[in-house]
C-alpha cells in the first residue's frame, strides 16, 4: 500500500513553448488523482530495469533533499527547483518532447506481522529474532520520487455545436495525454530516504550538442550502476557461452544458474560468484573461463541482485529446439530428473524427456 504525502505536477509544453510550473500540490482528496499517482509510483518502484546509484560527495541535489527532509526546505520549492532545471535542460534539445514532471513524496507501507509479547516469549531465541526482523522489514519505506511523464498524442472526441445550434461530434488530435499508470516510464528516479540510495531509469539525450544522462548525471549527480536485470542477463549470457565453449548442455547450465540465483536471493541481495560457478559448472576449466569472462564484463565479485527481480527473472527457463519446439519449465527442474531430463545420444543429438505429468492443458 502506498501513502502519498505530497505530490505536484509541472508541465513542459514544447509545442506552445510555454512551461507551467504549479504553485500548489495535487489534490489528493480526489480519488482519481490519488489513484493515478499511487499506481505510477508503484509501477516505477517495481520496475525490474531500475538502475542503482549513490550520490556523489559533491551532489547539490542531495543537500537540497536533506534540507527538505530536515524541515529546512518546502516541498513545493524543492519541486520548482527540479522543474526549472529539467525544463531548462530539455529546452536546449533540438526536438524536445512535451512532458509533465510528477514530483512525489510517498511511503511504501507493507503490512507488518502481528506478534504479541506473549507469542515472543514462547518462541525460541532464533524464532523470536526472525519475527522481529520480519516486523522491522514491514515498516514503512519512504521515497522521494521525480517522474518525467512524456506526453502522448492521441485522438479524442470533441462535442460542439454547429452553425444552426445542432449537436456536432468531432474527432480531434490532443497532444497532452499522460501515459497510463501501467505504462513504462522512460525517465524517473526514486530516492530511498532511509539510506539515500537511488534507483532510476533514464536515457541518453543530446542536449546543446552534447550527449548527457539528464537525471543521474545532470540533476542528481549520482553514480550509474547496472540494474539487477542487466546483471542477471549478462551472467546468464556468459554461462551459456562458457557451456557451449566446453561442449556442455547450455540449457542445463543456464537453468542451473537461474535456479541458484533464485534460491540465493532468499538469503541475500548479493550473488557470490565463487559459490555460483561451483554450483553451475562441475569442472575447473569452465569455472575459470566464467570468472575470466565475468572480469572482462566488469561484473562485481558479489553481484547485487534484488530478491523481487531475481524471482521474476529466474523463475522459469525457456528453450527452443532447432525443430521449432518451445518448452518453458521452472528453472529448478533442470536439476531434477524426476520432472525433466536431458540426454545426449551417440550421434550428437539431444533427447528431452518430460516425466511424471498428471495432465496437459492447451495454452
Amino acid at each position: 500500500m502506498f501513502k502519498i504525502n505530497h505530490a505536484i505536477l509541472h508541465v513542459f509544453d514544447f509545442i506552445s513553448c510555454v512551461n507551467v510550473y504549479s504553485q500548489e500540490e495535487l489534490d489528493l482528496s480526489d480519488k482519481n488523482v490519488k489513484s493515478y499517482v499511487q499506481r505510477v509510483v508503484k509501477h516505477a518502484l517495481g520496475n525490474i530495469d531500475n538502475k542503482r546509484g549513490e550520490f556523489e560527495p559533491e551532489s547539490g541535489f542531495k543537500n537540497e533533499l536533506s534540507d527538505y527532509l530536515n524541515g529546512h526546505n518546502d516541498f513545493i520549492d524543492l519541486s520548482l527547483m527540479i522543474a526549472e532545471f529539467i525544463g531548462s535542460e530539455l529546452g536546449r534539445m533540438e526536438h524536445p518532447v512535451s512532458s509533465d514532471l510528477l514530483v512525489v513524496d510517498f511511503e511504501d507501507t507493507p503490512k507488518a506481522p502481528k506478534v504479541s509479547a506473549e507469542d515472543l516469549e514462547e518462541m525460541s531465541e532464533e524464532e523470536a529474532a526472525a519475527e522481529l526482523d520480519a516486523a522491522y522489514a514491514g515498516r514503512s519505506a519512504r521515497y522521494f520520487g521525480l517522474l518525467l511523464l512524456e506526453s502522448k498524442p492521441a485522438f479524442m472526441h470533441e462535442v460542439g455545436r454547429g452553425d444552426d445550434g445542432s449537436s456536432v461530434n468531432r474527432i480531434e488530435r490532443h497532444h497532452a495525454i499522460l501515459p497510463s499508470p501501467s505504462q513504462k516510464i522512460s525517465s524517473f528516479a526514486l530516492v530511498d530516504v532511509r539510506n539515500m540510495s537511488v534507483q532510476f531509469v533514464d536515457k541518453a539525450r543530446e542536449i546543446a550538442g552534447e550527449e548527457r544522462w539528464l537525471i543521474p548525471q545532470g540533476l542528481l549527480q549520482c553514480t550509474m550502476e547496472a540494474s539487477s536485470k542487466e546483471l542477471i542477463d549478462t551472467t546468464m549470457r556468459l554461462v551459456e557461452e562458457v557451456a557451449t565453449e566446453y561442449g556442455a548442455n547450455a540449457a542445463i547450465a543456464t537453468a542451473k544458474a537461474k535456479a541458484y540465483v533464485a534460491e540465493n536471493a532468499d538469503d541475500s541481495d548479493e550473488v557470490p560468484f565463487d559459490e555460483f560457478v561451483e554450483e553451475v559448472f562441475e569442472d575447473e576449466g569452465p569455472r575459470r573461463s566464467f570468472v575470466e569472462a565475468a572480469q572482462r564484463e566488469n561484473l562485481p565479485d558479489h553481484a547485487p541482485v534484488e530478491r523481487a527481480v531475481a524471482k521474476r527473472v529466474t523463475r522459469n527457463h525457456k528453450i527452443r529446439t532447432d525443430t521449432g519446439i518451445e518448452i518453458t519449465f521452472p528453472a529448478e527442474y533442470a536439476q531434477n530428473p524426476e520432472f525433466i531430463e536431458f540426454t545426449s545420444a551417440a550421434n550428437g543429438l539431444i533427447r528431452i524427456e518430460l516425466k511424471n505429468i498428471g495432465s496437459i492443458e492447451n495454452k
